[in-house]
């Protein structure tokens, strides 16, 4: 975790800084120096706040998860509580919305992903990521069918969700949301029709 003074004129240049470097070289290149001289500031202030790389990293992801959260939440006030569909079409569509889109924000989770299957603090924020992404679908799905059915179509969801947006960003064509939407739409329609 960032230690408490980092100027926070200077956070936004610096997470944006480091998805810039590793968009531009990949993580394993993406050192202190390169962020640092990106960011325009001194690779011993990146290590004094952030602790090295790895906090550092951890800080550009929760930017990125806070991002993410923050739009799913202005997507959902503007959808009626009982509108169950439109509410996780919603949810979907900020997942794949232009900012989650963005080259530099699609490698830094690409890296951020790789890294957490070795890194015990970004392994706890994907299990944090998860947990938010289930909880948000299963508050929606709870309204329209009991709360096991509920917990394996969010399941579902959530893994269309991840791997239609893997394979987009590993695609030179990029993510086709239009499509991730509609595919996620079809798999829903087929549980809540059941519903009755």
């Amino acid at each position: 975790m960032p230690k408490v003074g980092m100027p926070e004129i200077r956070r936004p240049q610096l997470i944006r800084a480091t998805m810039e470097v590793i968009n531009q070289v990949g993580f394993l290149q993406a050192s202190v120096a390169k962020i640092g001289q990106q960011a325009g500031i001194s690779p011993s202030i990146i290590n004094h706040y952030f602790g090295g790389k790895s906090g550092l990293v951890e800080a550009t992801m929760r930017s990125i998860l806070k991002d993410l959260a923050t739009g799913i939440n202005l997507r959902l006030a503007k959808v009626q509580k009982d509108n169950t569909i439109g509410r996780i079409e919603a949810i979907v569509g900020e997942n794949f919305s232009p900012h989650q889109q963005d080259e530099a924000v699609m490698k830094t989770w690409l890296a951020f992903w790789a890294q957490a299957m070795h890194d015990p603090a970004l392994n706890r924020l994907q299990r944090v990521n998860e947990k938010r992404l289930l909880s948000y679908l299963r508050l929606e799905l709870k309204r329209r069918m009991p709360h096991q059915q509920a917990h394996m179509v969010a399941t579902g969801i959530a893994a269309l969700i991840d791997g239609i947006w893997l394979r987009g960003a590993l695609n030179p064509q990029g993510i086709d949301s239009n499509l991730a939407r509609q595919v996620i739409s079809d798999y829903l329609a087929l549980y809540l029709d059941r519903q009755g």
